[in-house]
């Protein structure tokens, strides 16, 4: 049995961590409630122009565009978003095994890193860090999404990949969160739903098509990027809440456990104690 002073350290190091933890999930809770309620307000404005776009490439018919056919590189581009610290559970493995486990090949991968974290996993995997973006998703703006979208674009439209990819965590609810990933382009006029609201008229362009599409297609991308960072920092500030909440528990438990060893083992002291002097008084009579 360990003795009382080796109890007692462990006991005392074990509360000093679940004070830390403790601060760090109250610490989460606050942000996840500000994370939240831009998920929230921003999703309806990402899916609606989802939809909209959805619907404009399904009554366009099969058209010619740049960003509708596939380039001729194989290489795959991926934009993923995870965080910039850890504590925080599987939230950043689990963004990484989408890649690792999903098909993506590292010689014909390339990453667009938005968090130190995946980033630092991919790298070790042997995968090419094409651009880091790591600062973005401390607090994400627009225009830092649209900076990737035209980067990632760019590669695109040169030749350098032949499809682009997003990988990130939406954000369902404080204690759900679902690691996705979306194929960004080309967009494939076969791959969208027909419309079914009764209405077979095609899409006219004014100006044309091509003008249209490529004002249209990045606003498209960049506001699918910004809502993907926007809901991985709520999904990374619920999924801290909620590891740093069993770390406490967790190190309750074993402050518990080491109190009962440490009464035990001080009661054991005291018997002994009582044993030798009740032994030592015997001797003397």
């Amino acid at each position: 049995m360990a003795s009382m002073r080796d109890i007692k350290r462990r006991k005392d190091t074990i509360q000093s961590t679940g004070q830390i933890t403790k601060a760090m999930k109250l610490v989460s809770t606050v942000k996840l409630q500000k994370a939240k309620g831009r998920a929230e307000s921003t999703r309806p404005y990402s899916d609606l122009m989802y939809e909209t776009v959805q619907s404009i490439l399904a009554k366009s018919g099969h058209i010619s565009h740049k960003y509708l056919s596939a380039a001729a590189s194989q290489k795959k581009a991926v934009i993923v978003i995870t965080s910039n610290r850890g504590l925080a559970g599987g939230y950043n493995t689990n963004i990484t095994k989408l890649i690792t486990d999903g098909g993506f090949d590292s010689d014909e991968t390339v990453i667009y890193a938005v968090g130190k974290k995946g980033r630092e996993l991919l790298e070790r995997k042997g995968y090419e860090i094409k651009a880091d973006y790591s600062e973005a998703v401390n607090e994400p703006i627009y225009t830092d999404a649209k900076e990737i979208c035209e980067e990632v674009l760019s590669a695109f439209t040169q030749g350098e990949v032949g499809e682009i990819y997003l990988a990130y965590t939406a954000f369902k609810n404080t204690v759900v969160h679902e690691p996705k990933s979306v194929k960004l382009l080309p967009v494939s006029a076969d791959e969208i739903q027909p419309v079914t609201d009764g209405s077979e008229a095609l899409m006219t362009y004014e100006p044309s098509e091509e003008e249209a599409l490529n004002m249209i297609i990045p606003k498209y991308l960049s506001s699918l990027i910004y809502g993907a960072m926007i809901e991985s920092v709520a999904s990374e500030n619920g999924a801290r809440m909620q590891a740093m909440d069993s770390a406490t528990s967790n190190a309750e438990d074993m402050i518990s456990s080491l109190s009962l060893k440490y009464n035990r083992a001080r009661q054991a002291a005291i018997t002994q104690e009582l044993t030798e002097i009740i032994s030592g008084a015997n001797a003397i009579e």
